[in-house]
């Protein structure tokens, strides 16, 4: 297993994209991230102590964007050696095919963490410095986040489970499709269009039910701090479901793998 991890950290950091990708991912999430923190100001609520912003989640809202490279990231590391024909060599070296991807999982969740906490550490970052000036002050009662607050704490982590959650599903799908632009259309289908659809549905208590078991608004409520009583889905719970799709993925990936010539 270990020269499996070693050649697929090998493949993976020899892909062109794969810097750009993981420095994009950290340098999108901050941004908007600090696009969300700016939105907000507490002269737009009738007193400062009544505004009831989610400014953690704010701070954290890149990680909608952000994960949108880090699907691209994740398919490519599959599709990429579907692409140039080098999975035959891939699967001669290593038959037990599962290892394989395991490896590859295991490489790519390590790299999408790494760029996670950095993502992370400098949305909250960004949020500390730019919230106050907008009222967000603890003297208004709304502290500026704190890894030191346990709820807090919580989102952060939360947040980077998130996007090692969702790179393991796009690995997945990857490793079922094996081809970039069809798996990365179907991840991004699933993360972005079905929570849209979903919106449509006219039944308010079917909108709750699918809010539950779709990937993105069940992962990302990981990130709330406050009205946890009005999510549809708790912050660990949400992460399950995520985890659930993606072990899905994989599995379905992983057996497709061993049943195919390559």
């Amino acid at each position: 297993m270990r020269n499996a991890l070693r050649a697929e950290w090998t493949k993976l950091r020899t892909l062109h994209s794969t810097g750009w990708l993981l420095l994009a991912v950290v340098v999108c999430t901050v941004a908007v991230g600090a696009a969300g923190a700016a939105a907000v100001d507490v002269a737009h609520c009738p007193t400062p102590s009544e505004c009831h912003e989610d400014t953690t989640r704010l701070a954290l809202g890149g990680a909608r964007i952000g994960v949108a490279l880090v699907v691209v990231l994740a398919v490519q590391a599959v599709t990429a050696e579907y692409g140039t024909g080098t999975i035959t060599a891939t699967l001669a070296a290593v038959p037990r095919r599962w290892r394989v991807l395991a490896a590859k999982a295991a490489v790519v969740a390590g790299a999408v963490a790494v760029a996670g906490v950095a993502a992370v550490l400098g949305s909250l970052a960004a949020g500390r410095s730019i919230l106050p000036g907008n009222g967000f002050t603890a003297a208004n009662g709304h502290p500026p986040p704190s890894l030191a607050d346990g709820p807090v704490l919580r989102a952060a982590v939360g947040t980077v489970l998130f996007l090692v959650l969702v790179a393991l599903l796009a690995l997945g799908a990857g490793a079922v499709i094996r081809d970039t632009a069809g798996a990365v259309t179907v991840v991004l289908g699933l993360l972005y269009v079905v929570p849209a659809l979903a919106l449509l549905v006219g039944d308010a208590r079917w909108q709750e039910r699918l809010e539950k078991v779709t990937p993105m608004p069940a992962g990302l409520a990981v990130q709330a701090t406050t009205g946890l009583d009005r999510l549809p889905v708790g912050p660990w719970a949400g992460l399950a479901v995520l985890a659930c799709w993606a072990a899905g993925a994989l599995a379905l990936g992983g057996a497709l793998l061993a049943a195919r010539d390559a």
